[in-house]
């Protein structure tokens, strides 16, 4: 019997190799630059960018606490152009937020870039001191200035900066 159990084990081997792998791909999140270069953040990197906490009112009204990373810091993770060096042709760079279930929102670059406004965008992974709930989680969009919470985009799976300049030779006069 002792064989048999070696080759079923081997066997399995791959099996739970790639169940391992896609459990670590599970918390991770799509950044894509405004060259197209897309940047996988692994939850452990995540964890390492700057962390901010914010107090606000949920979907129901109801107080919240959510800590998680300013999605500027996140986008310049990814080599998104924020700062000062976003200017010119940039500034009708849009960020399509993009969620699990094909929810998708779109924020102008400079509303999330914190040279150009005071307003909050937060990328929780945390609410109430605890990870967020599996149907929010692992990562959420909190606008706390929005006035209908339509872009608290829940299970955040992917970020884009997307151009939205005219093409050369098509603007209008």
């Amino acid at each position: 019997m002792r064989p048999v159990l070696a080759l079923v084990v081997l066997a399995l081997a791959p099996v739970i190799s790639l169940a391992a792998d896609d459990n670590r791909a599970a918390g991770s999140l799509k950044v894509e630059n405004e060259k197209g270069k897309e940047t996988t953040l692994s939850p452990e990197a995540f964890a390492k960018l700057p962390r901010q906490t914010i107090k606000v009112k949920d979907q129901k009204g109801n107080p919240a606490t959510y800590e998680g990373v300013l999605l500027a810091e996140v986008l310049r993770s990814a080599g998104v152009t924020l700062g000062k060096d976003l200017r010119g042709p940039l500034l009708a760079n849009f960020l399509l937020v993009e969620a699990g279930d094909g929810y998708r929102v779109v924020f102008a670059l400079p509303e999330v870039d914190p040279d150009m406004t005071d307003k909050v965008v937060l990328l929780a992974d945390r609410k109430d001191g605890k990870p967020l709930p599996a149907g929010e989680g692992p990562y959420r969009i909190v606008v706390p200035e929005d006035k209908r919470n339509m872009r608290w985009v829940k299970q955040v799976a992917r970020v884009s900066v997307r151009n939205g300049a005219p093409a050369a030779g098509k603007e209008k006069p």
